[in-house]
């Protein structure tokens, strides 16, 4: 790639991150209601625990759970979905034609929204953490910031391989997705540490990246995070790294194969929709 062709791909990624950074925030409503319906089912959860005499922690564990919830709902309508809703609305045919490298429209994608879902999460866990006045002891705030990014990162690589996903499949995809929701937000442990659901299911759900990044994060930010970590902090971060360039390399695979099905047939889909 020579100089010329790195700059103008660096600059489409900005202008794809300048949108979700500063275009997005513009309209405030959404920003509230993107803050206010995820309290809703924290304080269910919370009140639960209350009632059950829980420790204070355990109160941490909902609001923190709660909080990235927004990471991947971000990542689901926010990243998988926008190249399903480009080519419904037309608009797909000028990703295609315009001479950037497909990779840097979703990378830019992944940077704008990674940066709003930040600033998302830490106002939640706040407003959480005024409401039920839970207490945060952090043991290394350099190592929870590593776990944070880490995490928004092998999360939104899974989201730019989702994206190709659902173009090539279309509205199987999308079907698929919706059944498996509220799955994905059980075995994530939103709500409750993931070492519950025992080692083999959690392995399992460990290919979820924000299973192992809200365990980690769990265990950085409150006194019984470790007593219920499923893996030491390191081995999670670790294990998001893996996942983070096995997704990254699933979605340039998968944006070849549209590449090709376009050119070779005419489509984008591996089939008729």
């Amino acid at each position: 790639m020579s100089e010329s062709e790195f700059m103008m791909n660096l600059r489409g990624m900005w202008a794809r991150a300048y949108v979700r950074i500063v275009g997005v925030n513009r309209e405030l409503s959404w920003l509230l209601f993107e803050l206010l319906f995820p309290l809703f089912p924290i304080c269910s959860f919370c009140f639960v625990y209350k009632s059950m005499n829980a420790p204070d922690d355990y109160l941490g564990f909902v609001i923190l759970g709660g909080a990235t919830v927004a990471i991947w709902m971000n990542v689901i309508w926010g990243m998988a979905a926008q190249f399903f809703w480009e080519r419904e609305s037309g608009n797909l045919t000028l990703y295609m034609l315009c001479p950037l490298n497909t990779m840097s429209v979703l990378i830019g994608m992944a940077v704008g929204a990674g940066f709003s879902t930040f600033l998302r999460l830490i106002i939640t866990v706040m407003i959480g953490k005024m409401l039920f006045g839970v207490q945060f002891f952090v043991t290394s705030y350099t190592l929870l910031f590593i776990t944070l990014a880490v995490t928004i990162t092998s999360v939104f690589c899974l989201g730019m391989m989702m994206s190709s996903f659902f173009l090539l499949y279309g509205r199987d995809a999308w079907n698929l997705l919706t059944i498996f929701m509220e799955p994905v937000f059980f075995l994530s442990g939103f709500y409750f540490p993931v070492k519950s659901l025992g080692f083999a299911v959690g392995s399992i759900a460990s290919l979820i990246p924000i299973t192992l990044g809200l365990d980690a994060m769990r265990q950085l930010c409150f006194k019984l995070g470790p007593v219920n970590g499923f893996l030491p902090v390191w081995t999670e971060i670790w294990i998001l790294l893996a996942l983070s360039v096995i997704y990254f390399l699933l979605a340039r695979y998968l944006l070849a194969k549209i590449e090709y099905i376009g050119r070779r047939e005419g489509r984008l889909t591996l089939r008729w929709q």
